[in-house]
């Protein structure tokens, strides 16, 4: 199989870290691993184009930013990381509606 056929078949945060054989705290990816999934996936999205064609090249980088992503979990916490939107969201705001307004 080849490395992109292989990363498809992983489905879980644990998954990915056992394949690219990376030591991981399992508390912490049971409390993060949605987030640290989106993370890695942002980071692959940011790397785009520059990816090598060499697999062996974009398997080392694949690990190196799925390493990155594991340990902005390890450091800090998914609301302070504001990975989805909802943590992105702002306080909810009061908005004055006039009576003259309402129809």
């Amino acid at each position: 199989m080849s490395f992109t056929e292989e990363i498809e078949e992983l489905e879980s945060a644990e998954d990915f870290l056992q394949y690219f054989e990376l030591e991981y705290d399992p508390s912490v990816v049971h409390v993060n691993r949605l987030h640290i999934l989106q993370r890695f996936h942002d980071y692959l999205h940011q790397a785009g184009d520059k990816m090598p064609e060499d697999e062996d090249a974009r398997q080392a980088i694949y690990k190196q930013l799925l390493h990155r992503a594991y340990f902005d979990f390890v450091e800090s916490d998914a609301q302070t990381e504001k990975v989805f939107k909802v943590f992105k969201m702002g306080e909810p705001q009061t908005v004055f509606v006039p009576l003259t307004d309402i129809k």
